[in-house]
């Protein structure tokens, strides 16, 4: 069999936060979840964690050889881990997931296998969690914000907070970077003109620690973030090219005509 090209391999990117008794179990269960054919490299972005994050993530550096841990000076927040881990990433597919054990890796070729390429096809994979396990005031919070978001946004995406995704590394490096972007990638990609597509996914409950947000603190963030990206889709035009003309590639080396 011949060997499988980089550009079928992927880069999964795992920010985390104080994510000690679950980090390690994820990494672990990532690698056993996607076929070695196209696991490229698992990277772990600790956002300058205070716990045990980084010794849980180093202890299987020697188990795991396409593990890598990348560490930030200073904590930064989720959306610049993310794009800590992407653009140290070789591979040119992205996959991501939070770092607190609730998405399931297994999920992953299911993204993968809606993923278009260069040519064309969805440049975002997104999931979507079929049953989500969050109750009481979290999920009444949660669908609120799905709703407002909707309305303002136009994405069609139904859970912008699902934290498993795929996407092409190329497309994403060209979007706009801001504090809590990753909430609003599925707008973001449709705004610089991408196909976007959502596959249902798997939810289950966090094993240790507790949530790094409140649900009064998430929501002064999106409202604020929501009007800025609402903003930016507005103005962000993105032209579809209808032709692209160039001289033939050997016309350099000729001599120029004279009259």
């Amino acid at each position: 069999m011949p060997p499988i090209p980089d550009s079928s391999r992927i880069s999964v990117v795992i920010p985390a936060y104080e994510e000690a008794g679950n980090i390690g179990r994820l990494v672990a269960e990532t690698f056993e979840a996607i076929p070695a054919e196209r696991m490229g490299e698992v990277i772990v972005v600790d956002d300058c964690s205070a716990d045990a994050t980084g010794a849980e993530v180093k202890a299987l550096l020697t188990r795991f050889p396409r593990l890598r841990y990348l560490r930030h000076a200073t904590r930064a927040g989720q959306s610049a881990a993310l794009r800590s881990g992407v653009l140290a990433a070789r591979f040119p597919i992205i996959a991501t997931m939070d770092g607190d054990g609730q998405n399931v890796p297994a999920d992953i070729p299911h993204l993968l296998a809606k993923l278009g390429g260069p040519e064309g096809g969805p440049a975002l994979v997104g999931g979507i969690r079929a049953r989500r396990l969050a109750t009481g005031s979290r999920r009444f919070a949660s669908r609120f914000a799905n709703g407002l978001r909707a309305r303002l946004l136009k994405d069609d995406c139904p859970d912008t907070g699902c934290g498993i995704k795929a996407y092409r590394r190329d497309a994403f490096l060209l979007l706009p970077f801001f504090t809590s972007m990753h909430r609003y990638l599925p707008a973001l990609f449709l705004s610089y003109g991408h196909e976007v597509a959502y596959v249902p996914v798997g939810d289950r409950p966090r094993l240790a620690g507790q949530s790094k947000y409140t649900n009064f603190g998430r929501a002064l963030i999106g409202i604020y973030d929501l009007f800025g990206v609402t903003w930016l889709r507005r103005r962000t035009l993105m032209p579809r090219i209808a032709e692209d003309a160039a001289a033939p590639k050997d016309s350099a080396s000729r001599p120029a005509e004279t009259s």
